[in-house]
């Protein structure tokens, strides 16, 4: 059983910073894929990005070239690192991590909470 807790959100300006992280409890964690997930006021979720158990990362073209996600495997912490923030970056974020197969075809079966991201301009 895997269990997934996202902190660091909260309000940042338009051009600004925000990391966020997700500390993963459980088993396996090495062997999974992982994937930070949004969904804005009104809107579809979205996932932003996904890291494999190699640690290669894909991205959302709406923050290719401004959020990075990254893993420290020994701390079991997912990162989200965004930079020049924009308004529609506002929403929750989440963590999601899976198996890798599973993760390939774009299902995640271990979600956290969630933690809010509010970009004023």
């Amino acid at each position: 059983q895997v269990s997934l807790a996202e902190s660091g959100g909260g309000p940042a300006q338009s051009g600004g910073s925000r990391r966020l992280s997700c500390v993963a409890f459980g088993d396996n964690y090495s062997s999974h894929c992982m994937a930070w997930f949004r969904q804005g006021p009104g809107k579809e979720r979205e996932r932003v990005a996904t890291i494999d158990s190699s640690g290669s990362a894909t991205y959302a073209d709406s923050v290719k070239g401004r959020f990075t996600i990254s893993k420290d495997s020994a701390k079991m912490t997912l990162y989200l690192e965004m930079r020049s923030l924009k308004v529609e970056d506002t929403g929750m974020y989440y963590c999601a991590q899976s198996a890798c197969w599973l993760a390939d075809q774009g299902e995640y079966n271990y979600w956290g909470p969630g933690t809010r991201v509010t970009v004023s301009s």
